[in-house]
Parts: C-alpha cells; sequence; structure tokens
C-alpha cells in the first residue's frame, strides 16, 4: 500500500510503499493499519492500550486520531523510492 501525507515525518515519507503483517498481539510504538470512528488510518502509532477501550492512535506529531479496537495490521517494512526507510524491529 502507498500513504501519503506528512503526519508521520520522519519515521515515513509521502509515497512510502508500506508491507503490513497481521499479528495475534499489537504493541505501543506499533506502526498500524486501523479504522477509528469510521475512518480508514494507513499509517498512524499506537500510543497507549487500554483493556476496555482498545488502542490510543496518534501521528507522530501528537496528535491524537482516537481509541480503536480495529486494527488491520502494522508495517513491517517501508520503502520511499526504492530505498528501505523503516523495518521493524523484532520483539
Amino acid at each position: 500500500m502507498k500513504a501519503f501525507g506528512s503526519s508521520m515525518m520522519p519515521i515515513l515519507k509521502s509515497g512510502s510503499t508500506l508491507t503490513f503483517e497481521t499479528a495475534a498481539e499489537y504493541e505501543i510504538g506499533d506502526i498500524v493499519f486501523c479504522k477509528v470512528k469510521g475512518r480508514y488510518i494507513d499509517a498512524h502509532k499506537i500510543i497507549k492500550k487500554d483493556q476496555g477501550k482498545g488502542f490510543l492512535i496518534a501521528n507522530n506529531h501528537g496528535w491524537e486520531n482516537g481509541w480503536t479496537q480495529t486494527i488491520f495490521g502494522r508495517v513491517v517494512v517501508a520503502e520511499f523510492q526504492n530505498k528501505v526507510i523503516f523495518k521493524r524491529k523484532s520483539a
């Protein structure tokens, strides 16, 4: 999937190609593809976890999108102009 915008700079650049994986568990700091308040969000970070609310999603500049329990996958690799610019660290 290609992601556009500046909300995740400098980690991700506008036009980055993202590779996602699904996971049994998602962690704080994971960059995820999710749905918040009926809106799809292709690459924002989990900044908090709560047993009842789920995951708090925000961009890289501190803007909170809201809570969700709907996560489709997390970014494992991001490429920009044929170069890897982000690679998720293994747990």
